[in-house]
């Protein structure tokens, strides 16, 4: 039997539940609610937490997750059971494929009807198990303790290691019982790796010999930005970012080649490198677009998971450290190695090195953009310098955001690369826009990839936010057109019908505007950036050189 809920001083489950949330410092929760969360919106109301109440709990996952791509503190959502949980799973996954601090809490049977299979509300055979296979840690707690126990570490361990989500399942009856009201003692989190001195000590050695090195700045960077500048200059080292590192390194510095590592150009210059400083990379397939790294010099790699450090290459040397920590350790060894005027005279022959590969890079990137390359070039140097984009699993986005649309800093591209859901771009620009209400957010998608999370544009406009959504329009599944052509196989169910999206936009109460070109393209979005609420941008594919 399920007890009585408790509404006394101290609480219940629900209320064990926000209150852990709200003392790590937690400010919205995305979600929706149902027949059994609803304890937890009871506690939610006695706090400052703030709410958003998405349209669907896919939106409500990729909402958090921008959220925290754009913020750098950790997406949090609230669900009901079964299909509530079955919803968000996609949006779970894509937070772990690219390491984003997500925590999803949600109601689960009560305890000792796990797994019975009796047909009871949302029932399904093993949520927690379901979780596991998306999720970095999927737990099930027994009391009201243990699940801020769970909130308490996770947060901890976010704070010292890889960032990846986590499912907590709390029962109905652990969430609907009395609570004593009692905190658990505040977790101290595991220490940071920081390498060792052996293993620093050689990796300075290493780069302090090269004649030609180079860096390789993934995700695991994005908050050791100033780091990865001054060990590139120290060094006189052109910089090459996966695209989830894009902006580590200022993209107008002259030593940055760009998010470019999935382009020829870019890997030649770290092939003919005879170090390469790998930093925050697993180096994947869906990074490095098919490439398989064979770098004939010396490689030191630098991951806070030491699961990473050999991922699709075995360094020369690993080091099992905090971005941050090791490469200023790095630079502190390093800086007495050079006279000024020798790094001034190396660090002109990089620039000039990383010039001619940032050049031949776009011109590269250019061949597979066609459109979009100019679409986001126009943008990129119209809009604000600090505009955060959210792109989607769109050609717009990932032939032409990820490589021509310049980043003067991490965390302003958010972009599902590995798990390459579609869908993601608008609820994304959502969490970013109400996590950073006072930057300029632009989602820029395909239609296909829009009408994945079209619903969420009512989310938008109730939180009365202005948001620039721009459609680009080719009617269809243009990506997967463009591979049956390539395969020899006749296109079918790619070619779309799709709605007038200026109506779409203004039936959910948005504005809504049509334009006809790039010019008018730059125009409705610099005046969406300041609107009273969410603007719907169409823009015809063909009108901007499509076809």
């Amino acid at each position: 039997m399920t007890p009585d809920t408790d509404t006394g001083r101290s609480g219940n489950g629900g209320t064990a539940v926000v209150s852990a949330l709200a003392a790590e410092g937690v400010e919205v929760v995305f979600g929706i609610p149902g027949t059994h969360n609803l304890e937890l919106y009871r506690a939610l109301s006695d706090t400052s937490i703030r709410h958003v109440t998405t349209r669907h709990e896919q939106g409500a996952g990729y909402a958090a997750d921008g959220y925290a791509r754009a913020t750098g503190r950790p997406g949090v959502c609230f669900v009901t059971s079964g299909p509530a949980v079955n919803n968000i799973a996609s949006a779970v996954g894509t937070a772990h494929a690219d390491s984003i601090p997500l925590l999803v809490v949600a109601p689960g049977p009560p305890r000792g009807l796990d797994g019975a299979d009796i047909g009871s509300l949302h029932e399904m055979r093993d949520q927690r198990g379901h979780m596991a296979a998306v999720a970095e840690r999927s737990v099930r707690v027994d009391s009201a303790a243990q699940a801020a126990t769970v909130i308490h570490e996770t947060f901890a361990r976010w704070r010292t290691a890889r960032q990846r989500p986590v499912f907590l399942e709390v029962p109905l009856d652990v969430l609907a019982a009395a609570w004593d009201g009692r905190h658990p003692p505040m977790p101290v989190p595991p220490p940071t790796p920081a390498g060792s001195p052996d293993d620093l000590a050689r990796a300075a050695e290493l780069l302090a010999s090269a004649g030609r090195p180079a860096l390789l700045v993934g995700r695991g960077a994005v908050g050791a930005a100033r780091e990865v500048r001054d060990l590139a200059e120290l060094l006189a080292a052109p910089v090459v970012t996966t695209v989830t590192g894009k902006g580590v390194l200022d993209e107008t510095h002259p030593l940055s080649v760009g998010a470019s590592v999935r382009l020829g150009p870019a890997q030649e210059l770290l092939t003919a490198a005879d170090t390469v400083l790998v930093v925050g990379s697993g180096l994947s397939d869906a990074e490095l677009w098919g490439w398989r790294p064979e770098l004939p010099g010396a490689v030191i790699r630098i991951d806070i998971d030491a699961g990473a450090l050999t991922k699709n290459l075995v360094p020369t040397l690993a080091l099992h450290a905090d971005a941050g920590e090791a490469l200023h350790a790095l630079a502190e060894r390093l800086a007495g190695d050079h006279p000024a005027a020798v790094r001034t005279a190396t660090r002109r022959v990089a620039s000039e090195r990383a010039g001619r590969a940032r050049v031949a890079s776009a011109a590269v990137a250019a061949r597979d953009a066609g459109p979009w390359a100019r679409l986001n070039q126009t943008l990129s140097a119209a809009l604000p310098a600090t505009t955060i984009v959210a792109g989607d699993s769109s050609q717009v986005t990932y032939y032409g955001t990820a490589h021509h649309w310049t980043a003067r800093a991490p965390m302003r591209l958010l972009y599902p690369t590995i798990y390459a859901t579609l869908g993601y771009g608008l609820p994304a620009g959502i969490g970013a826009k109400l996590g950073r209400p006072a930057a300029p957010v632009v989602v820029l998608v395909g239609d296909g990839a829009f009408m994945f999370s079209v619903a969420e544009l009512a989310t938008a406009v109730e939180q009365g936010i202005a948001l620039p959504v721009i459609v680009v329009n080719n009617r269809g599944f243009a990506e997967i057109r463009d591979g049956m052509v390539a395969a020899g196989i006749t296109p079918v169910a790619v070619d779309l019908v799709t709605p007038d999206f200026v109506l779409l936009g203004r039936a959910f109460g948005a504005h809504g505007v049509r334009a006809t070109g790039i010019d008018e393209l730059v125009s409705a979005t610099r005046r969406a950036l300041t609107a009273d609420r969410p603007t719907v941008i169409e823009v015809d594919a063909d009108a901007v050189g499509w076809r």
